[in-house]
């Protein structure tokens, strides 16, 4: 009867060595095809994020934002969408970042980032389809934020203008963004000024009340730094290459080109949100 027992042991213990590991889920991002606007902006020098200047990651689980905190966040945790019939396909109309990659604002809302650049002339096209839709249709679970694509000297020159703005429209120093908005695709597109200097970027500032003064502090401030390598970060890790692109909440990534027009894309960003709303 002992031989028996410790027979039996025996074979309990080879069986757990058998047991097969789960499979590693795939960590690697797809990446996406160049457009033929990114090669509009010459000189193309895509400057690599440092250590030193890359933004600080900070966990869901300890994702308390205060007001105006501009840390990036990780995107909630993925759970599985209720069953629905969708429109769209992964790997046709858009693409799924593996793994979930962070967002500017915290978990609390889904995130549409809209990465852009002001000499793009399909960027200048799409204002007003995401302009409506930001206004009137955004559900109210969702936060939309741009994102200035910033691959060489030029575009990292509009970058700080759009922050800059940002900044002096949050202030009320700029009383209509909107206005200011669509004024700096007018002088690139239908005046040919390419806004191609800081002086020519402040002549611009002023005919919307900005002093010289303010403009030169806010333009050199920490913030606009600040936010200009959490926007060179993001387009990192989300393989932005052309625009305008869309980025839902860190994790699916599109463009116009991947469904036809400017309103079709706007729908498959409406189903993404579902899909994350689902959740």
């Amino acid at each position: 009867m002992k031989n028996l027992t410790l027979l039996g042991l025996a074979l309990l213990v080879l069986a757990a060595c058998g047991k097969e590991e789960p499979a590693q889920p795939q960590t690697t991002a797809p990446a996406v095809a160049e457009d033929p606007m990114a090669e509009a902006a010459t000189e193309a020098t895509e400057a690599p994020v440092t250590e030193e200047t890359e933004a600080v990651v900070v966990e869901e689980s300890a994702a308390e934002p205060e007001e105006d905190e501009q840390a990036i966040v990780l995107a909630q945790a993925e759970v599985p969408a209720a069953s629905h019939d969708w429109q769209f396909e992964e790997g046709r109309h858009y693409q799924r970042l593996v793994p979930t990659q962070p967002t500017i604002g915290g978990a609390d809302k889904i995130e549409v980032a809209e990465f852009f650049w002001y000499g793009c002339p399909h960027c200048w096209t799409f204002e007003p389809t995401v302009n409506r839709w930001a206004e009137n249709d955004k559900p109210a679970n969702v936060r939309f934020v741009r994102v200035p694509a910033m691959w060489n000297n030029l575009l990292v020159l509009h970058g700080r203008l759009f922050y800059t703005e940002e900044i002096l429209a949050r202030n009320g120093t700029i009383e209509d963004p909107e206005l200011f908005r669509e004024t700096v695709f007018e002088e690139y597109h239908r005046r040919g000024n390419r806004l191609a200097s800081e002086g020519a970027i402040q002549k611009l500032f002023e005919r919307f009340g900005v002093s010289e003064e303010e403009f030169a502090r806010t333009w050199n401030s920490f913030e606009v730094d600040q936010k200009m390598r959490v926007a060179t970060d993001l387009a990192r890790r989300y393989s932005i290459s052309s625009v305008p692109a869309i980025v839902v909440n860190g994790k699916y990534r599109t463009g116009a080109q991947e469904v036809g027009s400017n309103e079709k894309w706007m729908e498959l960003v409406d189903e993404l949100i579902l899909r994350e709303s689902a959740r």
